[in-house]
């Protein structure tokens, strides 16, 4: 699914991830985040794709909203797991949105 973000500027957050072959605990961190982030102030949408590389772009009213959900004790805590058993390898790339476009509906 696209996410429906608003108008420009906002903000986002590109999350680049290989995994290794253990995944244990994984699914459920990442859905137990996606519902925490959903309720995150200054949370717009994210969107994500998994193959080979896993990507995820979330969205951001503004940069303090980001701030605030990086210092999140819970999310603090899953990043520490992924770091200690699920990433062989992550990125993450801060953006700002100046223009979108597109096709069809959302």
């Amino acid at each position: 699914m696209i996410a429906e973000t608003p108008k420009p500027p906002y903000y986002a957050v590109i999350f680049t991830t290989l995994v290794t072959d253990t995944l244990d605990g994984y699914e459920e961190t990442a859905n137990q985040m996606v519902e925490m982030v959903s309720k995150q102030d200054g949370f717009l949408g994210f969107e994500a794709a998994r193959e080979d590389i896993g990507i995820t772009v979330s969205y951001w009213k503004d940069l303090a909203s980001i701030k605030a959900w990086k210092e999140n004790t819970e999310h603090t805590e899953a990043r520490n797991k992924g770091r200690e058993n699920w990433y062989k390898a992550y990125k993450t790339r801060i953006c700002k949105v100046e223009r979108d476009y597109g096709l069809g509906d959302i």
